[in-house]
């Protein structure tokens, strides 16, 4: 958002981390403890208005998500904050509690939109398979599986569903929106050293997700790496494009979301404008180019 005079609001971003665990995810809710909600708890008091702030981020996360590389903006009055930011961090770094993390706050750039000018997201999925259970002090980011899983299984299958498809079949539906979405990466490796070795580590990049799309997809591949389900069930389920209730939605501890990316300042507006078109089975047919997929290795 730029100031075309005095009077026009200014727009901030603001890089956030958080331990998901205590949380009720991102959205504030009456009652709940939520990120936003504690996030426009603090905002008011430290800049000293009356007026509410209403933050806007990349992806709203769920109960018990973490988040090391959450993005959201707001819009300020101008004078509400006359430096660059730093001032603000240093105030909220003392109010803010230890679960909850504001890295950097700066002014945005023109056109910049936390959630409409993201090109891609990418989370990380952590299980602990097997009859060894995970250190004790990662236990709140690492999903427990008591059964070894076949990695190079779930990894065969994975590809399967790779690019621009609608996966309604993992995402919990919400009226008028879309499920299509491009799946840049989602592929898994086992750490082979340091207090998390033997976990299994999911990446997953797409340009957006819907509802409760990665711990499903990460469910659906766990089918598979335990040998409940064959490789080709997954691409089956996915071309069916309806809610598959064979699939489980994964336990929300072992997600975290690591990293919003976002094009040059100069595109981004163009952007969030193409981000706010719907999509629908035409785009299928005829896809757009898509997010640059290294960018988010």
């Amino acid at each position: 958002m730029t100031s075309g005079t005095t009077t026009d609001p200014i727009r901030w971003r603001l890089d956030v981390s958080y331990r998901g665990t205590d949380f009720s995810g991102w959205a504030a809710q009456p009652g709940l403890r939520t990120v936003q909600g504690e996030l426009e708890l603090w905002l008011p008091r430290l800049l000293r208005t009356d007026s509410p702030v209403a933050l806007t981020c990349a992806g709203r996360t769920d109960a018990g998500v973490h988040a090391r590389g959450q993005v959201c903006h707001l819009d300020l009055a101008p004078g509400l904050i006359t430096d660059d930011g730093s001032r603000l961090l240093r105030r909220l770094a003392r109010v803010l509690p230890d679960d909850l993390v504001v890295r950097r706050v700066g002014r945005a750039p023109a056109g910049f939109d936390a959630r409409f000018s993201a090109s891609w997201r990418r989370y990380c999925y952590r299980i602990g398979d097997g009859v060894v259970p995970p250190d004790p002090l990662l236990r709140d980011q690492i999903a427990r599986w008591p059964r070894e899983l076949d990695l190079a299984a779930m990894n065969e299958a994975a590809r399967q569903l790779l690019g621009l498809r609608d996966f309604a079949a993992f995402c919990k539906r919400r009226d008028g929106a879309s499920t299509i979405r491009t799946l840049l990466k989602l592929a898994g490796t086992r750490v082979d050293h340091g207090p998390q070795a033997g976990t299994i580590e999911f990446t997953v990049v797409a340009d957006a997700f819907c509802h409760s799309m990665v711990r499903s997809l990460i469910g659906a591949l766990v089918r598979v790496g335990e040998g409940a389900r064959s490789t080709p069930w997954i691409a089956e389920i996915q071309s069916a494009a309806v809610r598959d209730s064979s699939v489980p939605v994964m336990a929300a501890a072992g997600l975290t979301l690591e990293e919003v990316g976002y094009p040059p300042d100069e595109e981004l507006a163009e952007r969030a404008t193409r981000s706010r078109n719907r999509r629908s089975s035409a785009d299928l047919a005829a896809p757009g180019p898509d997010p640059d997929p290294e960018q988010a290795s």
